[in-house]
């Protein structure tokens, strides 16, 4: 299945949060992590500005609550706002 966001939504796959432990080797677990708050852009919705400054392959930072959680093909996406993406993440 593909899914086409529309006008300025960006659908995203969120950057996978490794097993953390403390000093004394305690695991964290995933319900005590924050989520993470990068990803990687899959598809940009129809808006021609948004189109200019974020595409397919590029790397976000979003807002800590920003985006809808949806499951496609088992893996978590998120579709994000224009609003709530604060930053293209350059290397």
């Amino acid at each position: 299945m593909t899914i086409q966001p529309l006008d300025d939504r960006v659908l995203v796959v969120p950057d996978n949060v490794t097993e953390e432990r403390t000093r004394g080797g305690l695991i964290i677990p995933d319900t005590a992590k924050e989520k993470p708050r990068t990803g990687t852009v899959v598809a940009v919705g129809t808006d021609d500005d948004l189109k200019e400054k974020v595409k397919a392959g590029d790397k976000i930072l979003f807002a800590k609550y920003g985006g809808e959680e949806i499951q496609l093909d088992s893996i978590e996406h998120r579709i994000v706002q224009r609003s709530d993406i604060l930053a293209v993440v350059k290397n």
